[in-house]
């Protein structure tokens, strides 16, 4: 989903000069630029010049494509100096770009944690088989962003699938059956691909909103109790047990 960012902001401009020590004529700059955390994705909202005199009311407004989005949202606004006028007092600023103000708010765009990145395509158009439901691509480095390393693609031509992901709001029995089983179908695949990799290991220290603490927290919901190397003994000892305990850690069908 797109979000539609706004402010407005009113501007003093004979007391944002006279406060930096600035002449009448300088130019400033008021502009917004945002942030995500799931995705370490930022740009830029807009920027207005500001130059006169009295109080000036600037809107600002843009809007941002849901998929480059995820995290936490930050919007920071900032007035700046664009061009300096005449003489200007010993300690004031001089080049363009300074920072004069700036404020800073934040959204979570969904719970406690990124949102989990989607989308539907027609898998004839890609090189997945036509007849597959679902494609879960997950990046291979555990340090990355998240909502950078993590793709769930669902084809348009499974009508099933895709019609359970369009009434995940209120599902009907249907819907939750699929919908159960893609979930436990991309924990599977989620908690394989993690045990490959040397670094998931017990105690290990991933930064917040990367694809390796999002697995770490994915492991201590299914299998609270137990350790990394235990669940990775049991992959590669027995894989039809490991995919049994997986089956009852997702609670498949239990909610259908």
């Amino acid at each position: 989903m797109d979000i539609e960012l706004s402010r407005t902001v009113h501007v003093d401009l004979r007391s944002a000069r006279r406060g930096a020590g600035l002449d009448d004529d300088s130019i400033l700059t008021l502009a917004s630029i945002w942030t995500a955390s799931g995705s370490n994705l930022r740009g830029s909202v807009q920027r207005i010049r500001l130059g006169g005199d009295g109080v000036r009311t600037a809107h600002l407004h843009a809007v941002l494509p849901g998929s480059q989005l995820g995290g936490v949202l930050s919007l920071e606004t900032v007035l700046v100096l664009a061009r300096k006028g005449g003489p200007t007092a010993p300690f004031a600023p001089r080049r363009a770009g300074s920072l004069l103000w700036n404020d800073a708010a934040a959204l979570r765009l969904q719970g406690d944690a990124p949102l989990f990145p989607m989308t539907v395509i027609d898998f004839a158009h890609t090189s997945f088989r036509e007849n597959a439901a679902w494609h879960l691509q997950l990046g291979s480095d555990l340090n990355a962003a998240a909502m950078g390393s993590m793709l769930l693609l669902v084809n348009e031509k499974a009508p099933d699938v895709s019609a359970a992901f369009a009434h995940a709001a209120r599902p009907g029995p249907v819907d939750r059956v699929v919908l159960a089983m893609v979930y436990s179908d991309c924990a599977r695949i989620m908690m394989e691909h993690a045990l490959l990799k040397e670094e998931f290991i017990d105690g290990a220290d991933f930064a917040d909103d990367s694809l390796g603490a999002t697995l770490i927290n994915l492991f201590h919901r299914l299998f609270p109790g137990r350790t990394v190397q235990d669940l990775r003994q049991l992959r590669q000892n027995s894989p039809s047990l490991f995919a049994t305990e997986l089956q009852a850690a997702t609670r498949i069908l239990k909610e259908a």
